[in-house]
């Protein structure tokens, strides 16, 4: 008998029902082969789930969950009992380890994320990497994305995008690493925490100009909202309202004009002009290698140019 039929025997002696409610009705959850599927979830509103998402959650042996919380309160509303186990960026490998195994004797195991499509801006990456390498089975079920929601209602161009997750939290990294995608000839996305937004969109609209551009908070619940203008009016926008509530997508246009390529070159070299105003070459470099993420010894190289160039 091989893994799947003892899989299939091991649950048809099991008390947990497997099956979810919709509507009001129950419906039974149909098997499923052994693997681990990568299952989407809603980003807000619970209607946004599909019913091949449903059947996965419910006939899985345990729900991989970011947070077990968060998904507790989604498999509670479809009536869904499937143990939950917790998989998030802290997971080491021997918890990878145990999931791997669990699979290996036959298992179906879940992956959701807090909310959307899991492995973007998620840890779950690194179990599905795993599972592959092992030549383990893995299965997508698609559904929700709060960037490609936020990409269809922006009004921007959607032929082409590129997603860059959360931006450095420090201001100068945060407008290195603007000026590094900024030449990209496509729709910027990035993610951004609330009490981070006004500042970052006013860095954006320094660094790449005055691009139009869309701020999307908290798509598909009650408050949804999609600020729509240039990068310098949301950006005062925001300098005047304050910091916003929930989740929040960014979206900025391509712009008319390029960004020089030695644009981020000159962002590196002014914060070295101003850090050496009081600290040693070495303090200095340190300082602003950690800021941008560069390689220490590139930005030594430039701060010695630097002092030359001041020395004459």
């Amino acid at each position: 008998m091989n893994r799947i039929d003892n899989r299939l025997n091991r649950r048809g002696d099991s008390k947990r029902t497997q099956s979810f409610t919709v509507f009001g009705l129950a419906a039974e959850a149909e098997p499923l082969t052994a693997g681990l599927y990568v299952v989407a979830t809603p980003i807000g509103n619970l209607k946004d789930i599909s019913f091949r998402a449903l059947n996965a959650l419910a006939a899985a042996d345990a729900v991989l969950a970011e947070d077990t919380r968060v998904t507790k309160t989604l498999l509670a509303h479809y009536g869904i009992t499937t143990p939950l186990v917790a998989y998030h960026e802290h997971s080491n490998s021997a918890v990878r380890e145990r999931m791997l195994l669990r699979l290996k004797e036959g298992q179906v195991l879940a992956l959701v994320s807090d909310a959307g499509t899991p492995l973007v801006s998620d840890p779950g990456y690194k179990l599905v990497q795993a599972a592959i390498e092992e030549g383990l089975p893995v299965t997508p079920i698609p559904g929700p994305s709060a960037i490609l929601t936020a990409l269809v209602v922006s009004g921007l161009p959607s032929d082409r995008f590129f997603f860059e997750g959360f931006l450095p939290p420090k201001s100068a990294a945060r407008r290195f690493r603007l000026a590094e995608i900024g030449p990209i000839p496509a729709t910027l996305m990035l993610f951004e925490s609330p009490h981070r937004l006004p500042d970052m969109l006013k860095d954006a609209a320094d660094v790449l100009g005055d691009r139009p551009a869309v701020v999307a908070r908290e798509l598909t619940k009650l408050f949804e909202t999609v600020r729509r203008g240039t990068l310098s009016s949301l950006a005062a926008q925001f300098a005047v309202e304050g910091p916003p509530k929930g989740e929040i997508v960014v979206l900025i246009g391509q712009s008319d004009r390029a960004v020089p390529e030695d644009e981020s070159a000159a962002l590196i070299d002014a914060r070295l002009r101003e850090e050496m105003k009081t600290r040693s070459i070495k303090d200095a470099t340190a300082i602003v290698a950690a800021e941008t993420g560069q390689p220490k010894r590139e930005v030594y190289g430039r701060a010695l140019a630097l002092a030359r160039q001041e020395s004459r």
